[in-house]
């Protein structure tokens, strides 16, 4: 059992329409990058040129956001469960301009 990656929507086209993969990962960075290898593109539309998660993407381990954990480097381990969610908050233009210019 790895940690269970939960897939909005919009990027299953990238996942060939998977709603959830399960991967061995130690964390959130690893799952990503796992991810990327897996589905080649998913990162470029979760991470900014400089790596970061992208300004309207939020992930959540275990309904708890990232951001506010360790980032990136917050660990993983098997049975967890890693949200991707993009941001739905703010001005709905900007939001789908964002949303169409990096894929989501």
């Amino acid at each position: 059992m790895g940690v269970n990656v939960r897939i909005p929507g919009p990027l299953r086209k990238v996942t060939n329409g998977e709603p959830q993969v399960e991967l061995e990962a130690a964390n959130v960075q690893e799952t990503i990058d796992l991810l990327e290898s897996r589905f080649p593109g998913i990162k470029e539309r979760l991470c900014d040129e400089s790596g970061d998660l992208r300004y309207f993407v939020n992930v959540y381990l275990n309904g708890e956001d990232v951001r506010f954990l360790q980032g990136l480097q917050t660990a993983t381990k098997a049975g967890d469960e890693l949200s991707i969610v993009p941001a739905v908050a703010g001005d709905k233009k900007a939001f789908a301009f964002a949303a169409l210019h990096h894929g989501l």
